[in-house]
């Protein structure tokens, strides 16, 4: 997760989001669902195949006969904050959730690499939509939706912008992985030591390097058009990241998206106490997910 040496690093972009009140609590923040004998509430551990690899997935999934809609979340980097209490309140709402470790982290064989994050995440979204995988997990395949904080907020925007198929976009203190340009070698391999935690085959110096080598194709305003007709939920806060995905949002308003809702909170990166908030946030964007008309 990034950490304060972001806030130096901040675009210099006017403020899109404005302040809203609180919203309401949903029940699913704080009440269980009734129990379902038939078809109840359950995790299920998940191997996805990703670049000669299986990553490594939870589903948490939804009571009822479904298909439900499902909701993949996609973790930062290194990835401390793994939002699971967002999981289990987007499952309480009648949402799937599913979250992963992308290649090289947390468990996941394979090299850690910037580059294949959106290609794991576009590999649980196929695995998701596996005629066999979605019975048995009671998956609706045409009620996708993609959300990621910090790092992850960046992949769920690269990838939300080339997949037609996903109803929307939520990103949450996103971060620009293309932000590097202009900043010295010296300053990346800093900020990459303090954001290696499990990551494995790699190294500060070698993530600096993939970072200013691919700064251009990083750079998530260049999903924009793709993103136009996507629901987009951005949420910032006040880790100094905010410029850029107030730079997204206008990028892609510039580009004809209208299905915006951004909001910025009086928090840290990693929500620590606006966590009720988060959730009702999330959840309340969900509910106005409608599944194409056929």
């Amino acid at each position: 997760m990034f950490r304060s040496i972001l806030i130096a690093l901040a675009l210099a972009v006017p403020a899109a989001s404005a302040a809203r009140p609180e919203p309401r609590i949903p029940a699913a923040v704080f009440t269980d669902p009734a129990p379902d004998k038939d078809f109840p509430a359950r995790m299920e551990v998940l191997h996805v195949p990703s670049g000669g690899v299986e990553i490594n997935g939870v589903a948490y999934l939804a009571a009822g006969k479904g298909p439900h809609p499902t909701v993949i979340i996609c973790h930062g980097w290194p990835g401390n904050e793994k939002n699971l209490d967002l999981a289990q309140a987007v499952r309480r709402a009648g949402w799937n959730a599913v979250t992963f470790n992308y290649r090289g982290s947390w468990g996941s064989p394979g090299s850690f690499r910037f580059a294949q994050n959106p290609e794991d995440a576009r590999a649980v979204l196929a695995f998701l939509r596996d005629p066999v995988t979605a019975r048995r997990l009671r998956v609706d395949p045409r009620r996708l939706a993609i959300v990621g904080h910090s790092m992850g907020g960046w992949v769920a925007a690269m990838v939300a912008g080339q997949d037609a198929g996903l109803l929307g976009a939520g990103l949450i203190s996103a971060a620009n992985m293309g932000f590097v340009r202009g900043m010295d070698r010296e300053g990346i391999v800093k900020m990459a030591a303090g954001n290696a935690e499990t990551l494995a085959d790699t190294s500060p110096e070698r993530m600096a390097d993939e970072l200013q080598a691919n700064a251009a194709a990083f750079d998530f305003l260049k999903a924009a058009p793709g993103l136009t007709a996507k629901s987009l939920l951005v949420l910032s806060s006040d880790d100094g990241l905010r410029p850029q995905t107030d730079g997204l949002v206008q990028a892609v308003r510039a580009a004809g998206g209208r299905r915006i809702t951004a909001y910025h909170a009086a928090t840290d990166h990693s929500w620590s106490d606006r966590r009720i908030e988060l959730q009702a946030r999330v959840i309340h964007w969900l509910k106005t997910l409608s599944p194409p008309v056929k």
